[in-house]
């Protein structure tokens, strides 16, 4: 059903995939849009490793929860912030693309378990978070991507 990778060589094992996956905090979702059209954003993530899903926050409405409620099935891509080797101009980056079906969380305690860490991937500060919580927890819409399909790449950009 999925395609392999064509330069096969680059590929990144899952284990690799995964890192990548726990430790940037932000990628590109996207789903089936308005008229059949693509629509990605940039969307912050967290990893869950019990569940291996990628979990996402956000508003109850709008584009993305329109086009999921239409078609749950989407895409993510994850790509780290790359390196140099010393003297060369090309930058080496690996990334991550996953395939899969987004559902809605309807568990309070899972939604909440999902904003803290969303959270703590960007601040330790634990007063923040109880003010976000307190504020716009019981309006967040929280998502998890069940992966069905997950390749990664690292590339040479010369």
């Amino acid at each position: 059903m999925f395609r392999k990778m064509r330069r096969f060589k680059q590929e990144l094992c899952d284990r690799e995939c995964i890192e990548i996956l726990k430790s940037e905090p932000r990628g590109v979702l996207s789903v089936l849009g308005d008229d059949g059209y693509p629509y990605g954003m940039p969307m912050n993530h967290w990893y869950d490793e019990k569940s291996g899903e990628i979990c996402f926050h956000g508003a109850s409405e709008g584009h993305k929860i329109d086009s999921l409620r239409e078609n749950n099935k989407v895409s993510y891509c994850v790509y780290d912030a790359g390196y140099r080797n010393p003297g060369e101009w090309a930058l080496n980056i690996r990334s991550v693309i996953v395939f899969g079906r987004i559902s809605t969380v309807c568990n309070r305690e899972r939604a909440i378990e999902i904003c803290t860490n969303l959270c703590k991937k960007f601040t330790d500060d634990a007063a923040y978070l109880e003010r976000e919580l307190a504020s716009g927890g019981s309006r967040v819409c929280c998502l998890e991507l069940a992966i069905e399909h997950m390749t990664g790449k690292a590339v040479k950009e010369n």
